[in-house]
């Protein structure tokens, strides 16, 4: 539960819709700042320029009508008049009139020290014109305005007087502010108007893809019918196109494998059911030389033995080829009974003279529903793997540990398997190196599906069971040397066996060494198969 909810909070938070809201939140976010921005500037500046342009006009206009009745050199008296006469047309605005030492302000009361400032002083001073500048005085703005008061006659000359215009910028500033903050509320709606087409956009781009991604997961779930229903031309069109061209391949690709391994498992059926006949007939004819070959030459007498045990090998094969074939086609069914597992075992070990040469450590009146025949065909081939290609002493282990399952392991102190070995152990066919093998009078090949031993000459059934005749046949009689070289199927056999009853069958090495195998069975009990039955 807390890993599932971990991937849904990552794919809540790096989802493909998320990221389109918060790419289009962010984009309307900046676009909406950046107008504010330049909006605020451009705004400001308007203002500011027109405040300017006007405060300049009007101090040239209102100089140059007061100033025609100005006698110069003034003095203090003339020149307040005058900064006063210059004041009442702008509005009351602080006029300050400077000749040379003298200075007037048409406002008695007013510092204006702090607003003119001496940069500005000396550009008026030299004579270019009306100069401004907009400065801050105990924190509020105002513009102060210069210029220089020039001669009536052609040549323009300073007349040594300045006037200077101080106005005030705060409503200008005011102004701007409420501009700012009008812009700043309209941000807000554009970014919710940009968050639902984003989730409009989302939701129209991802619906092709959610549909795509719930195709691919049926897709990798078996359903090679699943297609996706292309609706335009655009880029998700051939996104599902294409896919829709990649399942069809797949799909005829798929069934042109399944009815190729039918093929194959039938072909495989018919060639060891028709191999049957022949076989019983040469199998029957090696047991007669192989009963004479104490009386024959001894070339013929080791020819007779050699024909019998490579017929009897050829038998297993045929025999567990056919088992395979019911495998894979699911034509196995178990035939399952209350059964004491610890006296299968004990049983199939006795079967094929095992008893002595096995440590048993068997927990009693264990009992499950189990198909005893299978169980002594694991049996058969676990135990006679360890025997045949490990060291003694081999242990098997029965115990029920948990109550809900049992645990069959098989161990041998051998040189046990290499890692790349235990992975294929399984395999059908597979053998390991001959180096495994204890002995080559002990059999060849290397531990892959070899199923137990027993003596005599017809032997085991293709199940490992005994036959009619109560002697041992193919799938676990001896050649020659004591064990016969094995199939290579008897493991998958056992592993399928396994599976059938629900379980499954391990490989490990023992940490002092030596292989162990485990094989683990749901442990049903016989009342749970009689209310089964009911």
């Amino acid at each position: 539960m807390r890993r599932s909810l971990g991937h849904g909070s990552r794919r809540l938070v790096g989802g493909l819709r998320v990221r389109l809201v918060v790419t289009f939140v962010l984009v309307a976010l900046v676009s909406a700042v950046t107008a504010t921005a330049l909006a605020y500037r451009d705004a400001r500046t308007a203002v500011l320029q027109r405040t300017q342009n006007t405060a300049v006009n009007d101090l040239r206009e209102r100089v140059a009508a007061v100033g025609a009745g100005l006698d110069l050199p003034p003095d203090q008296r003339s020149l307040s008049r005058f900064a006063a006469k210059v004041s009442e047309g702008l509005g009351a605005r602080i006029v300050v009139a400077r000749h040379q030492d003298l200075t007037a302000v048409s406002d008695a009361y007013a510092d204006t020290e702090g607003r003119i400032t001496a940069e500005l002083r000396a550009a008026v001073r030299s004579g270019d014109g009306a100069r401004f500048q907009r400065v801050q005085w105990r924190g509020d703005p105002y513009l102060v305005v210069g210029t220089p008061v020039t001669y009536a006659d052609g040549d323009r000359r300073t007349s040594g007087l300045e006037v200077f215009l101080i106005t005030d910028l705060r409503a200008e500033r005011d102004d701007t502010a409420a501009l700012l903050d009008s812009v700043r509320t309209g941000t807000v709606p554009v970014v919710v108007l940009a968050a639902l087409l984003a989730l409009l956009a989302a939701g129209t781009v991802l619906r092709p893809v959610r549909k795509l991604g719930r195709a691919t997961r049926e897709l990798a779930a078996g359903d090679l019918g699943s297609r996706v229903a292309v609706r335009g031309h655009d880029e998700l069109a051939d996104l599902a196109r294409t896919f829709n061209e990649t399942a069809d391949a797949l799909q005829a690709s798929d069934a042109e494998l399944r009815a190729q391994e039918a093929k194959a498992r039938r072909f495989v059926a018919d060639v060891s059911h028709e191999l049957r006949t022949p076989l019983a007939a040469m199998t029957m004819v090696a047991t007669v030389l192989e009963e004479d070959a104490d009386q024959l030459p001894p070339d013929a007498a080791h020819a007779a033995r050699t024909v019998g045990a490579e017929t009897a090998r050829l038998s297993r094969l045929v025999e567990d080829l056919m088992e395979i074939s019911r495998f894979d086609a699911g034509a196995v069914r178990l035939d399952a009974t209350a059964t004491d597992l610890a006296d299968t075992v004990r049983a199939s070990l006795a079967l094929r003279g095992w008893t002595d040469r096995v440590v048993v450590e068997l927990q009693e009146d264990v009992r499950a529903v189990v198909d005893r025949r299978r169980i002594d065909v694991i049996v058969a081939n676990l135990v006679g793997n360890a025997l045949r290609h490990g060291a003694p002493p081999v242990t098997v282990t029965l115990a029920a540990p948990g109550g809900d399952r049992v645990t069959l392991e098989v161990a041998d102190r051998g040189p046990g398997l290499p890692p790349e070995v235990r992975e294929r152990v399984f395999d059908r066919f597979y053998k390991a190196d001959a180096a495994r093998t204890r002995s080559t009078s002990e059999g060849g090949g290397g531990r892959g599906g070899d199923r137990g031993s027993g003596r005599g000459g017809a032997g085991l059934g293709q199940d490992g069971s005994l036959g009619q005749d109560g002697s041992f046949g193919p799938g676990g009689s001896l050649g020659p040397g004591g064990f016969g070289q094995g199939s290579g199927l008897g493991m998958a056999i056992a592993l399928e066996n396994a599976r059938l009853h629900g379980g499954t069958i391990e490989v490990a090495e023992r940490p002092e060494g030596g292989a162990v195998f485990t094989l683990r069975l749901p442990l049903r009990h016989p009342d749970e198969e009689e209310e089964g039955d009911e």
